[in-house]
């Protein structure tokens, strides 16, 4: 029993390990993006977002040996619009990316349902096994989920100061993504595939 019970707690390490090291490499530039910018200012902290989010594509293809769509499409964002904010010295344009970065997924997921295709499923397809109902509830879900993310981010950096719109970048729009995570796991659970539910 007890070797079993050490089995299954190494399975559990194998599984949890890659996805704290994806959202290290994930949260890190954003961090660095907040420090900066406290110590400097925003095309400093730009610069250095930049530099962080090239490095971490890198270290995500090193050490997990692909790159996800969703942060690889963030960076390439990050530094067309971050190179726009540095060369005409505009912090608008790191300001919208968010927004343009969230209405893109969101677009897409929505899309993709209103033409019977639930595309969450090949994003996170070999992680969780759901019903086709589920996959089409959940890709709803995110879908306006990130919409919601692109009208806070309008809201916050048209209303209040550069500094206040980076903190909420890092310490608010992460933990509302974390919980609103979490509050999909009873979704998981609810449409897993008949024989998973069974047993």
């Amino acid at each position: 029993m007890s070797d079993n019970k050490k089995e299954a707690e190494e399975v559990n390490w194998d599984e949890v390990k890659p996805q704290l090291l994806k959202l290290a490499l994930e949260l890190g530039p954003l961090v660095i993006f907040f420090v900066v910018n406290a110590r400097t200012d925003i095309f400093v902290a730009t610069a250095w977002f930049m530099g962080a989010m090239v490095i971490s594509l890198s270290l995500s293809w090193l050490l997990l040996k692909r790159i996800a769509v969703m942060p690889l499409v963030t960076g390439v964002v990050v530094l067309v619009f971050g190179g726009l904010t540095l060369y005409l010295q505009d912090d608008t344009f790191i300001k919208m990316k968010p927004t343009i970065v969230n209405v893109m997924f969101g677009t897409v997921l929505l899309g993709g349902l209103v033409f019977g295709h639930s595309l969450l499923r090949h994003v996170f397809g070999e992680v969780y096994k759901l019903q086709e109902k589920g996959w089409s509830v959940l890709t709803l879900r995110w879908g306006v989920f990130f919409f919601v993310l692109a009208l806070l981010n309008e809201v916050v950096w048209r209303n209040f100061s550069t500094d206040f719109w980076v903190s909420f970048k890092v310490w608010g729009i992460m933990p509302l993504t974390i919980i609103f995570s979490l509050l999909q796991m009873k979704l998981l659970s609810q449409y897993a595939p008949q024989e998973e539910a069974a047993e």
